[in-house]
């Protein structure tokens, strides 16, 4: 029976890899698959993930309609196996409901792929919408880490290093900003919580109110 099935798990473990290789296998077998995204890393139209592998896309943007696009394509003659959705914590509720109903209505595979929560802690309202009715829900097993070396289970933005809890839900950025950009660190949820980031500890630790006095 086809699926609807949420990939999820913090940035910077492997989502859109994962995403880029279930298309890569599928295609080698002479299916054909639909590619949507949302304001991926590498531009409009693009799902790319940070080993450097890219590759065309449908920009799924506001209003965007899902269902309404793959029937247009299959009443005109062409042809679609299966359905690939990156950055899908970018999607609005309904546009998640339009995948469920690709699934149920036209039988097909959809593959979803997003982070779960926000640089809050807060999920995203795809995300939720996603969680409440895929068929399955797989959390990526490629671990992320924290600076520290724990396992990263938070998102947290960045202003020159230091983590801020204010601001638009979405704001397109990446782990490997500039220090002067605004950007993304994974944390675990100790240093999320102390907002720590991998900046923010460097300095700590070279302030002189931790730094050994030497004696005489």
């Amino acid at each position: 029976m086809p699926e609807l099935v949420f990939f999820s798990g913090t940035m910077d473990c492997g989502k859109s890899t994962l995403a880029l290789q279930i298309e890569h296998n599928r295609s080698a077998r002479g299916l054909q698959g639909m590619i949507f995204t949302r304001d991926d890393r590498a531009g409009e139209g693009k799902l790319s993930s940070r080993l450097g592998l890219v590759t065309d896309a449908v920009e799924a943007a506001v209003g965007f309609d899902f269902y309404a696009y793959l029937v247009d394509r299959l009443s005109k003659g062409g042809r679609c196996d299966y359905v690939i959705a990156d950055e899908a914590q970018f999607l609005a509720p309904e546009q998640v409901d339009q995948l469920a109903r690709i699934v149920d209505d036209l039988e097909l595979d959809v593959f979803a792929f997003g982070i779960t929560t926000d640089f809050r802690s807060k999920l995203f309202p795809g995300s939720q919408r996603l969680v409440e009715l895929a068929d399955r829900v797989e959390v990526l097993q490629v671990e992320a880490l924290c600076w520290c070396g724990a396992r990263a289970t938070h998102n947290a933005r960045t202003v020159g290093g230091e983590m801020v809890v204010e601001g638009a839900q979405v704001v397109v950025g990446d782990v490997n900003q500039s220090p002067d950009e605004i950007g993304y660190e994974v944390l675990c949820r100790r240093h999320h919580r102390r907002r720590m980031t991998a900046a923010t500890a460097r300095a700590a630790a070279l302030s002189p109110d931790v730094l050994p006095v030497g004696g005489a």
